[in-house]
């Protein structure tokens, strides 16, 4: 491929720990230079899970005659496409699936953006991960699931240090996912890549560590007085297990807790305000390690208009 070729080939990647508004920066870029978005969030491929995502809420119109995923007039791609009672939606999945939208939309002559904090979801994607399509190792689940969260992450600890850095330590499904990875990554050292020829922008949301912090807890309250407590509800009502909403982590776990009766609300509460700042943090270290280190065409911005002029420049030159 010609590198004229490969420079109409182009992908815009937005990073940014929760809170920081990855959401609603997409969105605007894709308004103004005729972009769709991808999804890279490993919680908003499942139905039923808005509120306590953070999915953006499809537009009214297209709710029943649209087979696409329509916000604020921007098709969005990779929401609500897993149902949340069945097994984990793996990364393979998710590559397979945001390579071949990334390349429908540039066939359409349009921008994509890939938009979220799942590193794994991203990396695999941009990287061109060469994933094994065997089946998940059930024997070794079946022992990994014999050991508590702590034996499990001091495990992760000891082979891969990095990435325990950026995993929820409470995490059990996430933990036990990422032992079965490097099990099976072991008879296929190094991974190996085929890096597509996207020509790749990426821009990460940068904020001050307390502004993030009251943005999380300001979000966090708008969440529950929009019912997220009630979305919790009702996915235990349609067949979601206590199990499950556990391995979900986050806003998933702690009100789960809270409606067994096992914490009180306000413990609820603080318990999943600390936990969403902790996994800030693990995103911003997986952002500065794993993109901003490797991939010299990493930007940090602190606005919208600095975004604008940093795209716009992208675009108009190979």
């Amino acid at each position: 491929m010609t590198n004229k070729n490969q420079s109409l080939l182009k992908l815009l990647v937005i990073l940014g720990p929760t809170a920081s508004g990855k959401s609603d920066l997409a969105i605007s870029l894709a308004k103004k230079f005729n972009g769709e978005i991808i999804s890279a969030d490993s919680r908003q491929v499942y139905k039923g899970m808005d509120i306590g995502t953070g999915k953006v809420p499809k537009n009214k119109e297209t709710l029943i005659n649209s087979e696409f995923y329509y916000s604020e007039g921007i098709r969005h791609h990779l929401l609500d496409i897993a149902d949340p009672k069945k097994d984990n939606f793996s990364v393979a999945e998710y590559q397979e699936l945001a390579t071949k939208a990334i390349d429908d939309i540039q066939k359409r002559g349009k921008l994509p953006i890939l938009c979220g904090g799942t590193g794994l979801y991203i990396n695999a994607t941009i990287e061109g991960w060469q994933l094994p399509p065997s089946p998940p190792n059930l024997a070794l689940r079946e022992q990994l699931e014999k050991l508590s969260p702590q034996e499990l992450y001091q495990k992760l600890l000891e082979l891969d240090p990095l990435k325990a850095q950026t995993i929820d330590k409470n995490n059990k499904r996430r933990l036990i996912r990422a032992l079965e990875i490097l099990s099976t990554n072991k008879t296929i050292e190094p991974l190996q890549k085929n890096p597509p020829p996207w020509n790749i922008l990426i821009l990460g949301i940068k904020k001050d560590r307390q502004e993030l912090k009251e943005l999380i807890k300001k979000r966090l309250l708008k969440r529950l007085d929009e019912g997220m407590i009630e979305e919790i509800k009702k996915l235990k009502a349609n067949g979601v297990p206590s199990k499950r909403l556990e391995d979900f982590g986050l806003e998933y776990r702690w009100i789960n807790r809270y409606l067994e009766n096992k914490i009180s609300y306000e413990e609820m509460i603080e318990s999943l305000y600390h936990d969403i700042c902790q996994y800030a943090k693990r995103q911003m270290t997986w952002i500065k390690n794993k993109i901003f280190k490797i991939y010299p065409r990493s930007y940090w911005i602190n606005s919208e208009e600095e975004a604008i002029k940093i795209v716009s420049s992208w675009l108009k030159n190979p």
